[in-house]
């Protein structure tokens, strides 16, 4: 076993998810993540964790869901699910989820329905909720179907995921805490991009009382992702257009240069050049789905190329990204529910040129570069 699997094993339950003694932990071991699964369940044995082990598979998932829509097709309506009470209860026993991605194949699910898609996803909505409750952690172990997707030799990609996952996170948390105090501190945020090549982009939102967080990789932070290295918060009635202009997967489907105009908070016209119909699929999915839950502001710079993946690609300095669907909780004042969805769904521009991030009327990036980086253009 390569050496950098089992520091990425304890890199999850350490600093990530910070595994203790006693702890009941589950674990969803995708197909192809069975050496980071076999790490990680020897670095939990030596922590005195109780473990469940999962099988997280895209290729189950199909088989269930097409087996429903053949079950319904008779009828008019999207298939039935029946209420999920063991995933929920076990959940509801867990203190901590870790999900080890890495399929066979990218688009496993491409050809079930979109009604399929959203009426599994609404059923589903409490688990989500009980899982998004405990100190719940997802990363990625490099595999070929990644590396195919992001367009990249196995071995380079393989060293890629590992440049971005073993980092040294406190000092990371350092440098970005200095967008999290801006965005604190904000009432108001407008993006503006305008090129020759591409739409322009200007776009404001509200991100008044929110509170952002320092996505460094670690529960301790209220950071759920491994690798990481952005700031978001939870922006509400955003006004204006925005152009996504990274490719990305969307329900098994490449999308590529989405256009969204929003009024009065809601998605009210969209596009896309490619995968229009799985971007209108999620956006349909319930009144929520055309609401903003997100905007994130990448900052890791040892993300250094697009390889199609979210868990990697919102992270990239020169990014920034806005998700519609689901708020979170950790960005919200207490007893208010923020935007609610069965779905989250990120979709990210490149602001490495010709663009500008302002907060308060203040310039914060311009061209990709903060204010307190060398060579900002103020």
């Amino acid at each position: 076993m390569d050496e950098r699997v089992r520091e990425h094993a304890e890199v999850l339950v350490d600093w990530s998810a910070r595994v203790d003694p006693g702890d009941n932990v589950v674990v969803s071991v995708a197909e192809d993540a069975h050496d980071l699964g076999v790490a990680v369940a020897e670095a939990l044995g030596e922590r005195g964790a109780a473990v469940t082990t999962l099988y997280g598979s895209d290729e189950l998932s199909r088989a269930y869901l097409t087996g429903r829509e053949r079950e319904s097709a008779s009828g008019d309506d999207a298939p039935e699910f029946p209420d999920p009470a063991v995933d929920r209860a076990l959940l509801e026993a867990a203190d901590v989820y870790l999900r080890l991605g890495g399929g066979r194949n990218t688009a496993a699910t491409a050809d079930v329905g979109r009604e399929t898609r959203q009426a599994y996803a609404r059923s589903r909505k409490e688990v989500r909720e009980r899982r998004m409750a405990t100190d719940w952690v997802s990363t990625v172990h490099p595999t070929r179907s990644l590396a195919q997707q992001a367009g990249m030799a196995y071995e380079e990609y393989r060293d890629f995921v590992y440049d971005a996952v073993l980092r040294d996170w406190e000092a990371l948390a350092g440098e970005m805490a200095r967008m999290k105090e801006v965005l604190d501190a904000g009432e108001e945020v407008r993006i503006r991009t305008e090129r020759a090549d591409a739409p322009d982009t200007d776009v404001t939102m509200s991100i008044a009382g929110r509170t952002a967080v320092n996505s460094a990789a670690s529960v301790a932070y209220d950071s759920h992702n491994l690798p990481s290295g952005e700031v978001f918060t939870a922006p509400y009635d955003a006004e204006g257009e925005v152009f996504f202009d990274v490719p990305m997967t969307i329900e098994s489907t490449r999308v590529r240069d989405v256009r969204l105009v929003f009024e009065d908070g809601e998605v009210v016209d969209f596009a896309a050049d490619a995968g229009e119909e799985a971007l209108e699929s999620v956006l349909e999915t319930d009144p929520g789905a055309r609401r903003l839950g997100e905007l994130g502001v990448g900052m890791n710079r040892g993300i250094d190329r697009f390889t199609d993946s979210i868990l990697f690609d919102e992270k990239m300095g020169d990014t920034v990204h806005l998700a519609v669907g689901r708020a979170y909780d950790a960005c919200l004042p207490d007893g208010e529910s923020g935007n609610e969805s069965a779905v989250h769904v990120d979709m990210i521009s490149d602001v490495s040129v010709d663009s500008t991030m302002a907060v308060d009327g203040e310039v914060v990036q311009r061209d990709g570069t903060f204010r307190w980086e060398d060579g900002f253009d103020g």
